[in-house]
């Protein structure tokens, strides 16, 4: 409870510090960039976002006065090549409704970025270096009250200070090829609807189908791997990218986002380079991206991904019998690889006059995945979010979106044989959906309250409440929470 006091007065502090600093009331020009490090097509993307692949930032810095850059040393290490950030987010969530049980907990995470460009430092063109370390406290409220699959906090995470990423990139011919290795994780650049990250539930950045099909997850929060990602953008609006990633980032080597996976690898320096590929590839195309252009900004993406290990069925055994029939060996059967496909739409459905950030937005992912190894073979999520909606407050951003993952067919025949086989009454898994409102309030540029919440029906699928099983199904849970982001 005292560390919970001591980060909530910290907060008072900086807020005060904030108002009272001789800069209040001055206006920043906010980075023209859209997350996933693509051309920016969302007029309502964000202020903030904790999603991994967020870039539209500004720095809450010129707000806090003389504590801003006390020693001045930003501005001198970024004319050498040097610059780093921080972002500080907190969640206060609660279940009162619904979930496992009923409960509430407080989560942070301090994100440490630094970038370093090798041309200022050393005359090499073209070149830079990334690297992205957490900081991550606090208790989760998907795994310990609601038992949801689509995590409530894109900030879940077991306690840790971890390195995230760590790459080296090298752009070429003028910059249309872009070539990096390193440790990576494939939600900063895959899979990413700018527009969706304003919201908080982790789906939302790096869906469930993918989260929960492969290994520890995929190369996704908390997690990362080594990588070789290609990049190429030739002009016009498209771009097509390529990452292969060992396959499995802490050597769990079950699918899902398993906390025995993160504690494989606590601070995120394993390195793995042995384990079986994963292949990630999307091609985009933006359009009305220009200033002079007459139509409303938005993209298409179609992407995929490959696995090459092996997985576990879901359902057989090795010697052909149901898992569920008494006489199986009781070991799963092998199944090669794990593979799907998707789609991404994003589009700016209006924007306010003589406005380039501000209007309604809209985008809607779609997955599928046919292999047998899948837990979940299908997903779908959608949303809209709309930016300067009320009057003086421009900055603003408020939305709404729903996600549904489908528990795939063999799955759900394994809960059909268990019933058969052992003659008890329990639920068979389907599928759950999660619907989220949000509004992100500006207090200045580089600092965000957000009020949050969400429904979540049928957590886990439709699984039976495994603390209280005389309960049956764990029931529809209602989430209520507060975000507040500073970013430096």
């Amino acid at each position: 409870m005292g560390d919970i006091v001591r980060r909530l007065l910290s907060g008072v502090v900086l807020l005060a510090a904030t108002l009272a600093s001789p800069a209040w009331g001055q206006d920043l020009a906010p980075v023209v960039e859209g997350a996933g490090d693509d051309p920016r097509v969302s007029v309502s993307q964000p202020e903030t976002t904790s999603q991994a692949s967020g870039g539209y930032v500004r720095s809450i810095q010129p707000y806090l006065g003389p504590f801003g850059d006390p020693f001045g040393i930003r501005p001198v290490l970024k004319e050498k090549g040097i610059e780093y950030s921080l972002t500080y987010i907190a969640d206060v969530l609660g279940n009162p409704v619904g979930g496992i049980r009923q409960g509430a907990i407080v989560e942070d995470r301090l994100n440490l970025r630094l970038n370093l460009d090798l041309k200022k430092i050393a005359g090499w063109d073209g070149a830079t270096i990334h690297a992205n370390a957490y900081f991550i406290h606090g208790t989760g409220l998907s795994r310990y009250y609601v038992g949801n699959l689509m995590t409530t906090s894109v900030i879940e995470a077991l306690p840790s200070t971890r390195l995230y990423v760590l790459w080296f990139d090298q752009k070429l011919m003028d910059g249309k090829l872009g070539l990096r290795i390193g440790q990576q994780a494939a939600d900063t650049e895959f899979f990413v609807s700018q527009t969706a990250t304003l919201f908080v539930n982790s789906s939302f950045g790096w869906p469930a189908i993918t989260g929960l099909n492969l290994p520890s997850g995929g190369p996704a929060y908390p997690l990362s791997a080594p990588a070789i990602r290609a990049k190429y953008a030739p002009g016009n609006g498209f771009s097509l990218q390529v990452g292969l990633y060992d396959g499995d980032s802490a050597g769990a080597n079950r699918p899902g986002d398993d906390p025995e996976a993160q504690l494989l690898d606590r601070n995120g320096t394993n390195f793995r380079i042995h384990d079986p590929a994963l292949i990630v590839a999307e091609a985009t195309y933006a359009y009305n991206t220009d200033k002079d252009a007459k139509g409303l900004p938005g993209d298409i993406t179609l992407g995929g991904w490959q696995h090459f290990g092996r997985f576990d069925s879901l359902r057989f055994a090795s010697n052909g019998l149901p898992l569920a029939d008494p006489n199986s060996n009781g070991v799963n059967k092998q199944l090669r690889g794990n593979a799907g496909i998707y789609a991404i739409w994003d589009q700016t459905l209006y924007r306010e006059a003589g406005k380039d950030d501000e209007g309604l937005g809209f985008f809607v992912r779609a997955a599928y995945s046919p292999t047998r190894s899948s837990l979940i073979d299908a997903y779908v999520d959608t949303g809209l979010a709309y930016k300067g909606l009320f009057e003086g407050r421009d900055d603003d951003t408020i939305g709404i979106s729903l996600a549904h993952a489908r528990i795939s067919d063999d799955a759900r025949r394994a809960d059909a044989d268990m019933i058969a086989y052992t003659g008890v009454a329990m639920p068979r898994r389907s599928g759950e959906t999660v619907i989220e409102a949000t509004y992100q309030a500006l207090i200045v540029p580089g600092f965000t309250v957000q009020p949050d919440v969400q429904y979540v029906m049928h957590p886990g699928g439709g699984i039976t409440n495994p603390r209280y099983p005389e309960l049956g199904r764990v029931k529809n849970a209602a989430v209520l929470g507060m975000r507040a982001t500073i970013q430096y």
